[in-house]
């Protein structure tokens, strides 16, 4: 299992225009993200609950498991590689 996590929703354009940095992200810096759908995986719903514990409250949600930083929402390719890479 990855420790940088993607908690996203299939019909999501938020996270549909994210999915391009990630896999910008998993190409140029050799990373992997674990790609977590909730809107109809209720195991993958509960652990964004788990870890979200209302911080973001919604989806695209990142996580990154080793520095328990998270990311709310699209941002810019500069802010998902810094916490990426942290």
């Amino acid at each position: 299992m990855s420790h940088l996590l993607e908690f996203y929703g299939t019909e999501c354009e938020h996270c549909a225009r994210m999915r391009e940095l990630v896999e910008r992200l998993e190409s140029e810096e050799g990373v992997k993200v674990e790609r977590l759908e909730v809107w109809h995986n209720l195991e993958n719903e509960k652990k964004l609950f788990e870890l979200d514990k209302g911080l973001c409250g919604g989806v695209p949600f990142f996580y990154n498991l080793k520095t328990k930083k998270w990311i709310c929402g699209e941002v810019p390719y500069s802010e998902l590689k810094e916490w990426a890479l942290a």
